[in-house]
C-alpha cells in the first residue's frame, strides 16, 4: 500500500501545480505573471543543467548492493551536489551579462539549488524504498511551496514578493526534509574519484538523452507553424502541449515506485529467473497503464474539446489530436520503457542513440508528410506518428537484449481497450454523446480487469 500512496502523492503534486498556475495567473498583473513564468522556467532549466546528471546517476547506482556501499555512494552524491551548487551560483555572473538583475539571478540560483536538493533527496528516499516517508514529504513539499508562493502573491502582488515566497517555501521544506530523514539519510561527505567519474559519464549521457526528448516537440511545433501558419497551427500546438502531459505523469509515477526495486534486484541477482519475471511485470505495468490512459483520453477527447478548447481552435485541434496522442504515447514508451535494458546494462551509446533516433525520426516523419501533403495538419501528425513508431520499433529490438518474461493478458486487454475506443470514437463521430458513451464503455469494459491486476502488482 505504501507504493499506491506514493502514486497518489504524484497525482496530488500534479493537481496542486496545476491549481497554483491558475491562481497565480489571476493574482498577478500580466507583466508580472510573464516575469514569474520566465523566472520559474529559468530556475527549472538551471536545476536540470546543474543537477539532473546527479539524479540520473543516483537512480541507477544508489543505494548499491549493501549498506557499506550505500554510505559511500551517498557521500559522493552529496559532494557532487555541493560542487554543482557552486557552479550554479557562478552561473549568475553570466546571467548578469544579459542584463538580468543581480538579485533576481541570485534568487534564481538559490531556488534551483533548493529545488535540486529537494528532488535529489526524494530520489534517494525512493531508491532506498522508503516510500512512506517519501509520500509524506512529496505531499508536504507541494503544499508548502504552493502556500508560500500564494502568500507572496497575496501580500505584495508583484514578482519580488512571489520570489520571496518561493524561496521561503523551499527553505521551509528543505529544513523539514532534513529533520524528518536525519536517521534514514544521515549526513555523509566522501569522495571517490572512480564513482564520481562513473556518475558524471552515465548521468551526463542520460541527461543528454532527456534533452533530446525535449527537442522533438519543439521541432514538431516549428514544423506545424511553418507549414500551416500561426493561426491554423494553434490547434495542433495546443494538442501537443496538453496530450504529452498525461503519459509523462503516468510513466514517471510508475517508474518512481517500481524502478528502484528493479535496479536493486538486477544489481544483486543479475539475469536471474526472478529478475526476468519482475522485469516483464515492470514492462506490463508501464505499457498497460499507458494504453488504458490513452483509451480514456480517446473516449473523452470529443467531449473535452467541446468544453475546454476555444471554439476557433476546436476544428484543427480535433483533426490532429488523436494522432498527436499516438505520438505522445509512442515517445513516452520509447524514452521510459524501451531504454530500460540499456540503463540496466549501462550501455551509454544505446541510451543516447535511441533518444536521438526518436527525435530525428519523429521530426523527419513530419517533414516528409509536409513535402507530400503541404498544408495538411493531419498528415503532419500522421507523419510524426510514423516516425515515432519507427523509432519505437528499433527500441523493441533493443528490449530483447535483456531477457524478460512478459505477462501478456493485461497488455492485450489494454490494447483492445484502446483499439475499440478509437474505432468507436471515429465510427460514431457525428454523434458526440453516442461516440463518447460507446468509446468510454469499451475503455472501461476492457480496461477494468487489467487495471485491478496492475494495482495488485504495485501494492505487493
Amino acid at each position: 500500500m505504501a507504493k499506491i500512496a506514493a502514486l497518489g502523492a504524484y497525482l496530488y503534486q500534479a493537481f496542486i501545480a496545476f491549481g497554483l498556475l491558475i491562481a497565480v495567473s489571476n493574482m498577478l498583473p500580466a507583466s508580472d505573471y510573464v516575469a514569474y513564468s520566465l523566472f520559474v522556467s529559468i530556475a527549472q532549466f538551471a536545476d536540470i543543467a546543474c543537477f539532473q546528471w546527479i539524479r540520473t546517476a543516483c537512480s541507477r547506482f544508489y543505494p548499491g548492493p549493501d549498506g557499506g556501499r550505500e554510505r559511500v555512494e551517498r557521500g559522493v552524491i552529496i559532494a557532487e551536489f555541493a560542487g554543482s551548487a557552486v557552479l550554479c551560483v557562478l552561473g549568475v555572473l553570466f546571467a548578469v551579462l544579459f542584463d538580468v538583475p543581480l538579485w533576481l539571478g541570485l534568487a534564481g540560483a538559490a531556488t534551483a539549488i533548493l529545488q535540486g536538493g529537494g528532488e535529489l533527496h526524494l530520489t534517494m528516499l525512493r531508491f532506498r524504498q522508503e516510500f512512506r516517508l517519501f509520500t509524506w514529504l512529496q505531499g508536504a513539499r507541494a503544499s508548502i511551496l504552493a502556500a508560500a508562493t500564494l502568500a507572496g502573491a497575496a501580500i505584495g502582488g508583484d514578482l519580488g514578493h512571489v520570489v520571496i515566497g518561493i524561496l521561503a517555501g523551499n527553505l521551509i521544506y528543505c529544513a523539514l526534509a532534513c529533520i524528518s530523514s536525519r536517521h534514514v539519510l544521515p549526513w555523509s561527505w566522501r569522495w571517490d574519484g572512480t564513482i564520481a567519474r562513473r556518475n558524471l559519464v552515465y548521468g551526463g549521457v542520460s541527461a543528454g538523452a532527456s534533452v533530446a526528448g525535449v527537442i522533438a516537440p519543439l521541432g514538431l511545433k516549428t514544423i506545424f507553424v511553418s507549414a500551416l501558419g500561426p493561426t491554423v497551427a494553434a490547434g495542433p500546438l495546443l494538442a501537443l502541449d496538453l496530450l504529452q502531459r498525461p503519459f509523462g505523469m503516468i510513466l514517471t509515477s510508475l517508474q518512481a515506485v517500481r524502478y528502484p526495486e528493479l535496479v536493486t534486484r538486477f544489481d544483486r541477482e543479475g539475469d536471474s529467473e526472478t529478475t526476468q519475471v519482475e522485469l516483464g511485470r515492470y514492462y506490463a505495468l508501464l505499457t498497460s497503464f499507458s494504453l488504458i490512459g490513452a483509451a480514456g483520453l480517446i473516449a473523452l477527447l470529443g467531449a473535452a474539446t467541446a468544453v475546454v478548447i476555444p471554439a476557433t481552435l476546436q476544428s484543427s485541434f480535433l483533426l490532429t489530436a488523436p494522432l498527436i496522442l499516438l505520438v505522445a504515447l509512442l515517445r513516452a514508451l520509447t524514452h521510459t520503457l524501451l531504454s530500460t535494458p540499456a540503463h540496466l546494462q549501462r550501455r551509454l551509446p544505446a541510451i543516447a542513440g535511441l533518444a536521438i533516433l526518436d527525435c530525428i525520426m519523429t521530426c523527419v516523419g513530419a517533414l516528409v508528410a509536409v513535402t507530400i501533403f503541404p498544408g495538411a495538419g493531419a498528415a503532419i501528425a500522421a507523419g510524426a506518428a510514423c516516425g515515432a513508431a519507427a523509432a519505437a520499433a528499433f527500441g523493441v529490438l533493443m528490449l530483447r537484449r535483456q531477457p524478460f518474461v512478459m505477462p501478456w493478458p493485461p497488455v492485450l486487454l489494454s490494447g483492445a481497450a484502446l483499439a475499440l475506443s478509437w474505432v468507436s470514437a471515429s465510427w460514431f463521430s457525428g454523434d458526440l454523446l453516442l461516440s463518447t458513451g460507446v468509446a468510454l464503455a469499451f475503455a472501461l469494459a476492457f480496461g477494468a480487469v487489467p487495471f485491478l491486476t496492475l494495482v495488485r502488482w504495485i501494492a505487493r
